[in-house]
Protein backbone atom coordinates (compact mmCIF):
# COMPACT_ATOMS: atom_id res chain seq x y z
CA UNK A 1 0.00 0.00 0.00
CA UNK A 2 1.08 3.20 -0.51
CA UNK A 3 3.22 5.37 2.36
CA UNK A 4 3.93 8.62 2.90
CA UNK A 5 7.64 10.04 2.72
CA UNK A 6 7.11 13.42 3.83
CA UNK A 7 5.10 16.57 3.65
CA UNK A 8 6.54 20.13 3.84
CA UNK A 9 4.98 23.13 4.80
CA UNK A 10 4.63 25.92 2.11
CA UNK A 11 7.96 27.12 1.03
CA UNK A 12 8.31 30.05 -1.68
CA UNK A 13 10.46 29.30 -4.42
CA UNK A 14 9.26 30.49 -7.80
CA UNK A 15 5.84 29.34 -6.77
CA UNK A 16 4.76 28.39 -3.29
CA UNK A 17 5.28 24.91 -3.10
CA UNK A 18 3.92 22.04 -0.39
CA UNK A 19 7.02 19.21 -1.27
CA UNK A 20 5.87 15.55 -0.71
CA UNK A 21 7.21 12.42 -1.28
CA UNK A 22 5.14 9.27 -1.77
CA UNK A 23 6.26 5.41 -1.88
CA UNK A 24 3.87 2.94 -3.54
CA UNK A 25 3.98 -0.14 -5.36
CA UNK A 26 2.11 0.07 -8.30
CA UNK A 27 2.43 3.68 -8.28
CA UNK A 28 -0.56 5.47 -6.18
CA UNK A 29 -2.89 8.26 -7.59
CA UNK A 30 -2.63 11.27 -5.67
CA UNK A 31 -5.06 14.07 -5.10
CA UNK A 32 -5.44 16.79 -2.32
CA UNK A 33 -8.35 17.81 -0.02
CA UNK A 34 -8.62 21.46 0.93
CA UNK A 35 -10.24 21.96 4.51
CA UNK A 36 -11.52 18.09 3.98
CA UNK A 37 -12.73 19.53 0.56
CA UNK A 38 -11.60 18.10 -2.36
CA UNK A 39 -9.25 20.28 -4.15
CA UNK A 40 -9.84 21.29 -7.31
CA UNK A 41 -6.91 22.19 -9.73
CA UNK A 42 -6.70 25.17 -11.81
CA UNK A 43 -4.15 27.47 -13.19
CA UNK A 44 -3.47 29.11 -9.67
CA UNK A 45 -3.21 25.93 -7.71
CA UNK A 46 -1.70 22.57 -9.40
CA UNK A 47 0.27 19.57 -8.41
CA UNK A 48 3.51 18.66 -10.61
CA UNK A 49 5.22 15.42 -9.49
CA UNK A 50 7.94 13.01 -11.01
CA UNK A 51 7.92 9.63 -10.49
CA UNK A 52 11.30 7.46 -9.66
CA UNK A 53 10.96 4.00 -9.36
CA UNK A 54 8.71 3.37 -6.39
CA UNK A 55 8.69 7.01 -5.06
CA UNK A 56 6.79 9.98 -6.28
CA UNK A 57 7.90 13.47 -6.13
CA UNK A 58 6.80 16.29 -6.43
CA UNK A 59 5.08 20.03 -5.15
CA UNK A 60 1.58 20.90 -4.62
CA UNK A 61 2.13 24.71 -6.52
CA UNK A 62 0.49 27.82 -6.14
CA UNK A 63 1.15 30.98 -8.02
CA UNK A 64 0.38 34.06 -5.45
CA UNK A 65 -2.07 32.58 -2.79
CA UNK A 66 -3.99 34.93 -0.77
CA UNK A 67 -5.46 34.41 2.95
CA UNK A 68 -8.40 32.54 1.42
CA UNK A 69 -5.81 29.90 0.42
CA UNK A 70 -4.73 29.23 4.35
CA UNK A 71 -6.43 25.92 5.37
CA UNK A 72 -5.55 21.96 6.05
CA UNK A 73 -4.19 20.22 2.61
CA UNK A 74 -4.63 16.82 2.62
CA UNK A 75 -2.69 14.54 0.13
CA UNK A 76 -4.34 11.12 -0.56
CA UNK A 77 -2.84 8.19 -1.92
CA UNK A 78 -4.65 5.89 -3.00
CA UNK A 79 -3.32 2.24 -5.30
CA UNK A 80 -4.91 -1.94 -4.86
CA UNK A 81 -3.42 -2.45 -2.59
CA UNK A 82 -4.91 0.27 -0.20
CA UNK A 83 -4.29 4.43 0.77
CA UNK A 84 -3.01 6.52 3.09
CA UNK A 85 -3.19 10.43 3.64
CA UNK A 86 -1.33 12.66 5.91
CA UNK A 87 -2.66 16.30 6.40
CA UNK A 88 -0.84 19.46 6.74
CA UNK A 89 -1.62 23.23 7.83
CA UNK A 90 -1.01 25.79 4.98
CA UNK A 91 -0.65 29.65 5.83
CA UNK A 92 -0.07 31.43 3.32
CA UNK A 93 -0.96 35.75 4.46
CA UNK A 94 -2.54 36.79 6.98
CA UNK A 95 -6.10 38.52 6.71
CA UNK A 96 -6.40 41.81 6.08
CA UNK A 97 -7.32 44.25 8.37
CA UNK A 98 -7.42 41.78 11.09
CA UNK A 99 -9.77 42.59 13.71
CA UNK A 100 -11.18 45.79 12.34
CA UNK A 101 -14.43 46.90 12.51
CA UNK A 102 -15.86 48.75 9.44
CA UNK A 103 -18.50 50.78 10.81
CA UNK A 104 -18.99 52.51 7.43
CA UNK A 105 -20.41 49.33 5.96
CA UNK A 106 -22.97 48.48 7.74
CA UNK A 107 -26.30 46.94 6.07
CA UNK A 108 -28.34 50.10 7.29
CA UNK A 109 -25.39 52.62 6.31
CA UNK A 110 -26.07 51.22 2.87
CA UNK A 111 -29.66 51.62 2.51
CA UNK A 112 -30.46 54.62 1.66
CA UNK A 113 -33.77 57.00 2.95
CA UNK A 114 -35.55 57.58 -0.31
CA UNK A 115 -37.22 61.28 1.02
CA UNK A 116 -34.39 62.42 3.16
CA UNK A 117 -32.02 61.82 -0.48
CA UNK A 118 -34.79 63.28 -2.77
CA UNK A 119 -34.90 66.36 -0.24
CA UNK A 120 -30.79 66.98 -0.82
CA UNK A 121 -30.79 66.84 -4.12
CA UNK A 122 -33.74 68.78 -4.62
CA UNK A 123 -31.65 71.51 -1.93
CA UNK A 124 -28.47 71.28 -4.01
CA UNK A 125 -30.09 71.58 -7.49
CA UNK A 126 -32.53 75.17 -5.90
CA UNK A 127 -29.12 76.38 -4.60
CA UNK A 128 -27.14 75.48 -8.45
CA UNK A 129 -30.61 77.55 -9.93
CA UNK A 130 -30.06 80.08 -7.39
CA UNK A 131 -26.61 80.49 -8.16
CA UNK A 132 -27.13 80.18 -11.89
CA UNK A 133 -29.56 83.06 -12.35
CA UNK A 134 -27.74 85.36 -10.02
CA UNK A 135 -24.59 85.30 -12.10
CA UNK A 136 -26.94 85.79 -14.84
CA UNK A 137 -28.45 89.51 -13.43
CA UNK A 138 -24.47 90.36 -12.67
CA UNK A 139 -23.57 90.21 -15.90
CA UNK A 140 -25.88 92.10 -17.37
CA UNK A 141 -25.83 94.71 -14.29
CA UNK A 142 -22.16 95.16 -15.00
CA UNK A 143 -22.97 95.37 -18.69
CA UNK A 144 -25.41 97.78 -18.76
CA UNK A 145 -24.19 100.17 -16.19
CA UNK A 146 -20.33 99.67 -15.95
CA UNK A 147 -18.14 102.12 -16.55
CA UNK A 148 -18.28 104.14 -19.60
CA UNK A 149 -15.30 105.82 -21.52
CA UNK A 150 -14.85 109.50 -20.10
CA UNK A 151 -14.87 111.08 -23.72
CA UNK A 152 -17.62 108.48 -25.24
CA UNK A 153 -15.68 106.55 -27.44
CA UNK A 154 -15.69 103.27 -28.39
CA UNK A 155 -12.94 101.20 -27.96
Amino acid sequence: PPRILTLEEPVLHMDHCIAFAVHGNPAPTLHWLHNGQVLRETEIIRMEFYQQGEVSEGCLLFNKPTHYNNGNYTIVATNQLGSANQTIKGHFLEKPFPGAVFLFMTPEFLCVDSKAFSFQVSIAVGLAAFACVLLVVLFIMINKYGRRSKFGMKG
